[in-house]
């Protein structure tokens, strides 16, 4: 099975702080993980290191086959779609959401003096329209709503055709309906064909999608447990993971937790 990412040792501190500690990782393609841990455990540091956004302070990180540190990223970049809230804040509240959506086949944000061929607005149109966004293709950044945000940010981090996709926290600020649609959303994009390998960042387990695989648990900085889904969403895992005594439950493909 070909390796989409691989962290060996992979360690990064700032200071005295040390963010991550020593975090040995793969993710093989077709896989589909959620990363998950409280404030502070490097969730996000592991997802922007995923990203080629960070580099680590020690240790080897490898993405699509290409050693971080030894490749050009502005050729890596355009095969990870990412959406983050640190990316969407880069968006002018002027940038009308087609251009947004367009951009993210030269990794910039917004358009600028790039030209689009008729493949690439028709995909752009496309997305959003799966997305349940099409009717927003004209409108500007700052008119909508956070649920109407993330469905945008999505279909820009899909325009790529990438291999990755890292999601963080995709589901934050979304109220229950604006979060079901999006977790819809993704288990339809995980079942169709040639989806790509994704990453999933989250502190609560009710916004795991459905088709998800694997797990990994952080805290502190190093890594609780890794593996499928099953064997780490479990009481004993959760419970050391958050240092809270946590039950876990589980209905048709979806997750819950709740104190003892």
């Amino acid at each position: 099975m070909t390796s989409v990412l691989d962290l060996d040792g992979v360690s990064l501190h700032r200071g005295a702080t040390q963010i991550l500690d020593q975090v040995t990782w793969s993710v093989d393609e077709g896989e589909h993980w959620v990363i998950l841990g409280p404030n502070g455990a490097g969730k996000t540091t592991i997802a922007r290191i995923a990203a080629a956004r960070l580099f680590p302070s020690s240790g080897s990180v490898r993405v699509l086959g290409e050693r971080l540190g030894r490749v050009d990223i502005a050729e890596l970049h355009p095969r990870i779609g990412l959406c983050s809230a640190a990316l969407a804040a880069r968006v002018g509240g002027g940038e009308e959401v087609l251009g947004i959506v367009l951009s993210a086949s030269y990794g910039m944000v917004g358009r600028w003096r790039e030209e689009y061929d008729d493949f690439d607005i028709e995909r752009a149109h496309g997305l959003l329209a799966a997305l349940g966004a099409g009717h927003l293709a004209q409108r500007r950044w700052a008119s909508l709503s956070s649920g109407e945000r993330k469905r945008v940010e999505l279909a820009r981090a899909l325009m790529p055709d990438p291999e990755l996709l890292i999601l963080d926290e995709p589901a934050a600020g979304l109220d229950v309906a604006g979060r079901e649609q999006l977790l819809a959303s993704l288990t339809e994009i995980i079942s169709a064909p040639g989806a790509p390998s994704m990453l999933l960042v989250t502190h609560h387990l009710e916004e795991i999608p459905v088709g998800f695989t694997h797990a990994m648990a952080l805290r502190q900085g190093s890594a609780e447990a890794a593996g499928p889904l099953a064997e780490v969403l479990t009481g004993p895992v959760m419970s050391a993971t958050f240092g809270l005594p946590l039950e876990i439950r589980t209905d048709r493909g979806r997750y819950w937790a709740r104190g003892q």
